[in-house]
């Protein structure tokens, strides 16, 4: 048996562990469990909800813990018990649905079990097909509304958008909100903000004292912006070769391989175990 160099490895989830075709290559499968049976710690860390997460993660057929919602959520796998849980305060995620309100922004929030959604459209069924999960369609009422009226503690907020406006509504949003909220994108088509006290990098922080492991001897490894706390606080952080720049310019390492080219696998292969002359 191998033995362990870098006792736990976080990576992202999509664009970083799951491939364009939303399939996980069984090379990368067999790697993540050869590395855990080695000794090694792997987990998932993601902005998707926390059940989306379960889901994916249970596919792999991965225990331990996971983050979800950027950070905001930890949860485990088997038990399904919510380990710690950030949240918005009501009156600062009503703030901000209704500024997404007045520009016309189809807007989803968050509780730790479900989301929901103020349109019905392509883009929300483009949206639960790749979560995996359906949103609760709120008609009659404003998001902002419901949340002052049901005291919702709110995880996360997220604007679909359409590849071309992505950055002026991440401008827009960040210049309105930003010194008081974490404020991000994770893909082409989703703008996001959560409670600026957490972010993936207080996931990490998490995982790896559950874990008992040094910052120093983490590995962490996405592909998009909101991964940048994450990356940057890890021991080495690594962008895969399909990262936005963004990312790169914060990471440790850009990994010659992509999301589609196994790179996790390789990842784990090269930086997880030692190799046979160390």
């Amino acid at each position: 048996m191998r033995k362990i160099k870098c006792p736990l490895i976080v990576s992202d989830y999509d664009g970083t562990l799951l491939r364009s075709d939303s399939t996980v290559s069984e090379e990368t499968k067999e790697k993540i469990h050869e590395y855990i049976k080695a000794g090694g710690r792997f987990a998932v860390c993601s902005g998707r909800l926390l059940k989306s997460v379960y889901n994916e993660v249970e596919k792999l057929n991965l225990t331990g813990i996971v983050g979800a919602f950027q950070g905001a959520v930890i949860g485990d796998i088997s038990s399904k018990q919510v380990l710690f849980e950030g949240h918005i305060p009501p009156q600062g995620a009503a703030r901000i649905c209704r500024k997404c309100e007045e520009l016309g922004l189809h807007t989803h929030i968050y509780d730790v079990e479900n989301f929901y959604t103020n349109m019905s459209d392509e883009k929300l069924r483009d949206y639960e097909k790749l979560c995996g999960v359906k949103g609760i369609l709120i008609d009659g009422e404003l998001l902002s509304e419901r949340i002052l009226r049901t005291d919702m503690k709110v995880q996360k907020i997220l604007v679909l958008v359409d590849e071309w406006e992505k950055e002026t509504v991440y401008q827009t949003l960040n210049q309105a909100f930003g010194e008081e909220f974490y404020v991000t994108y994770s893909a082409a088509f989703l703008v996001e903000i959560t409670n600026k006290n957490f972010s993936k990098a207080s996931a990490l922080e998490y995982i790896a004292k559950y874990y008992n492991v040094p910052l120093e001897q983490t590995v962490a490894v996405g592909d998009n912006y909101n991964d940048t706390p994450m990356i940057a606080r890890a021991g080495l952080g690594i962008a895969v070769g399909n990262a936005d720049e963004r990312l790169k310019e914060v990471a440790d390492l850009i990994f010659e391989y992509t999301n589609d080219e196994n790179a996790i696998g390789k990842i784990i292969d090269k930086y997880g175990f030692y190799g046979v002359n160390e």
